[in-house]
């Protein structure tokens, strides 16, 4: 590891006050300015090549009960340092990444309550992220947030990706406006079917929030290292296009419980006239705490098919193993009930997933379903609904350990809790030790449904802790995490990477019910994806569902767009999702799937522009191979595809998953065709997408 670091100090304890500070980005482009106001209010500005980015705003907390921290302060002190540095993740984009920022730490303290407050300030050469402390002192220690009271005070009428502020999903379309046609289309954006939903009663939107101004500034605004502390959403002032956090409440309507000597989340500024560089920034993960965890050697990156989309396809497998409905965790005898004979997760069913995948080289299959409880699993009034112990008679749990085993695969195991928290927390230790002694490594986790205890929400302080909490006892096991429908991810990858994917947005499993737009896909990267890698479930070829019965419901893609969504959406746990049949049917194009990697030493992003397209090109960690994806929306476009990332001086065979002449994602979406061409560093491709199509190339 390299680092270079740099202290200076300029303290001053008086009552006079302190002259506006100003910190520089390390390349210049950034310029951070922050003072007090008339009431001693803390202030910050941001600008970028001399253009406007956040307007001057405010910055503090009222808590409980109207205690304002955010006025009335004297500057104490302050503190600037720099660091240039590089680490390198366990999995991701690239092999090693540069963590290089200047800081300001800006001590505060209010003249007539003694009480203090730090807020530090990260500026990077792709934004900026800042915190506040509550430093230990005499006058507060427990304390309770009515409200943080950050402003991003905007410079217009951005164009806006984004979804409605919610408490509990996360799982909305984008819309795609300006900030004044938001309230108009909010009750649309809002008002859709969730198992979970609490949405905000004013106008507001959550993060990542994507935004493009009228000169051309792409900008996106999230959070960091999210530990201990509810979500923020954001409230929108559609008149002065103003922004300020609104925090999630517990469920007595208290947004925090916190004690001196803590940190809150970083609130991220990712800002550039290029949209590439949004989506290339690490800003989030360098925000984030070192790896947690001394020996990683467990964690690996993880290809996966499982007995899953065809729950959603309307074929008629269930989850449940009976259709009794009312069974009892801890006194029913499953071994008595009458089996309904749809039940996916039986033994002989999971062992020709097994054999799939040991035959196409997929490390494991993920198997829903398997435990007793499912014939109550939309029961969200009941607490224990599931044992995490217990199989269905009709899953052998030690056969099919030991078969998995010979064949070199693993079982993802399955724990869906139905949001009943306290009942999987009783049981979690139990539960990770089953999984231990049947050899599953890796869990994916759900949280369908209003949380129990009641009144708490997904994204709340408590249930922040609740997924951090599963993660680390996780760890304990050497078990990675893979969380559905949790709060939406801050890089916390980096400090607990078995937590290695999340759900956290409308993923595939949408196609199969209300749907998913064409340009959903090409707004997620800017942000969902800007916080940690998700388990979107791509890779669906039999996109009209009316074939297998009762649905008439057809995939947003076509099937190219479909192959390119494994490079365009990072993520070291990428399952193959369709039903292996409709895989034999199109054997030349599962061969993509099949060999894309998950896990990177470069990533290279060749053309991007929120909502509209993303060509991404990466190389394979510890190999001379690299992959290509690129996407549209519901416009077909040309892609430009620049071969500049290759070695110089060396050919190599590229062969190109391309959309077919006649391909259109309504109309005929399985058309497509593969060619093989030779390119090197000098090579420039015109590959045309289809109407929400794509284009996948395998360079080796």
């Amino acid at each position: 590891m390299k680092k270079i670091l740099l202290t200076c100090f300029f303290i001053i304890v008086s009552n006079a006050w302190i002259n506006a500070q100003e910190l520089k980005s390390p390349d210049g482009n950034l310029i951070l300015t922050f003072n007090l106001n008339t009431e001693g209010a803390p202030i910050y500005a941001l600008a970028y090549k001399k253009k406007e980015v956040i307007k001057e705003s405010r910055l503090g907390f009222i808590l409980k009960s109207d205690i304002k921290m955010n006025k009335g302060f004297q500057i104490a002190g302050t503190k600037k340092q720099s660091e240039d540095s590089s680490w390198k993740p366990v999995l991701g984009e690239q092999k090693e990444i540069r963590n290089q920022y200047n800081e300001l730490k800006a001590d505060l303290i209010q003249e007539k309550s003694k009480r203090k407050i730090s807020i530090y300030f990260r500026l990077f050469n792709d934004g900026l992220g800042f915190r506040y402390e509550f430093p230990v002192q005499d006058n507060l220690r427990h304390f309770v947030i009515q409200e943080e009271t950050t402003e991003f005070n905007l410079t217009g009428d951005h164009k806006l990706f984004w979804i409605p502020g919610d408490y509990d999903t996360n799982e909305y379309s984008y819309t795609t406006s300006k900030i004044s046609e938001m309230q108009s289309l909010m009750y649309n954006a809002a008002h859709v079917s969730m198992a979970a939903q609490t949405t905000i009663k004013n106008l507001a939107t959550q993060t990542p929030l994507m935004m493009k101004t009228n000169d051309g500034l792409y900008i996106n605004i999230h959070e960091a290292a999210l530990k201990n502390y509810p979500a923020m959403c954001l409230n929108v002032d559609d008149k002065a296009y103003s922004l300020n956090s609104h925090l999630v409440p517990d469920a007595v309507g208290n947004k925090g419980y916190l004690q001196t000597g803590s940190f809150t989340p970083w609130r991220t500024i990712v800002v550039s006239d290029d949209a590439r560089n949004i989506l290339a920034s690490k800003m989030i993960l360098n925000l984030n705490e070192p790896c947690a965890f001394d020996d990683t050697s467990w964690i690996k990156p993880v290809k996966y098919i499982g007995v899953w989309w065809e729950y959603f396809t309307g074929g008629g497998s269930t989850w449940a193993y009976s259709d009794d409905q009312d069974v009892v965790i801890g006194t029913t005898d499953f071994s008595k009930l009458k089996p309904n004979a749809t039940h996916g997760a039986n033994t002989k069913h999971v062992k020709d997933y097994i054999d799939f995948a040991a035959t196409n080289g997929f490390d494991a299959v993920l198997v829903e379903g398997w435990n007793e409880g499912w014939e109550d699993n939309t029961a969200f009034k009941k607490e224990r609904i599931y044992s995490f112990t217990k199989a269905y008679p009709d899953f052998d749990v030690k056969d099919l350990s030991l078969y998995a085993n010979q064949k070199g695969v693993k079982i993802i195991m399955h724990h869906e809790t139905t949001s009943s928290i306290a009942e999987y927390e009783r049981q979690l230790h139990d539960a990770l030790d089953f999984m231990v002694d049947n050899k599953y490594n890796a869990v994916k986790t759900g949280y369908v449904g209003p949380i129990i205890p009641r009144g708490e929400h997904h994204d709340g302080q408590q249930m922040v802790n609740h997924y951090t909490y599963v993660a680390k006892e996780a760890a304990k096991h050497k078990i990675m995490v893979d969380s559905h429908e949790a709060v939406r991810p801050t890089g916390l990858h980096r400090t607990y990477p078995n937590w290695f994917a999340q759900e956290s947005a409308r993923g595939t499993e949408f196609e199969a019910m209300e749907g998913i737009h064409p340009d959903h896909t090409t707004i997620l990267p800017f942000t969902r994806l800007m916080g940690g890698p998700m388990d979107y479930t791509p890779g669906i070829f039999q996109g009209d569902l009316s074939v297998y019965g009762s649905k008439k419901n057809k995939l947003s893609t076509t099937l190219t767009k479909q192959l390119a969504l494994y490079v365009t959406m990072y993520s070291p746990l990428q399952m193959a999702a369709d039903l292996p049949e409709n895989y034999m049917r199109f054997k030349d194009a599962f061969q993509f799937i099949k060999e894309v990697a998950l896990d990177w030493d470069e990533s290279y992003i060749l053309e991007a522009e929120p909502g509209d397209y993303i060509t991404i090109a990466r190389k394979t960690k510890g190999k001379e191979e690299w992959f290509v994806g690129g996407i549209t929306d519901e416009n077909p476009r040309t892609a430009l595809i620049d071969f500049s990332f290759l070695p110089a001086g060396k050919s190599y065979s590229a062969t190109i998953y391309e959309d077919g002449k006649t391909a259109d994602y309504k109309t005929n979406p399985q058309s497509y065709n593969i060619r093989k061409v030779t390119v090197n560093s000098k090579t420039k491709l015109k590959q045309k997408l289809a109407s929400s199509g794509g284009v996948a190339i395998s360079i080796k």
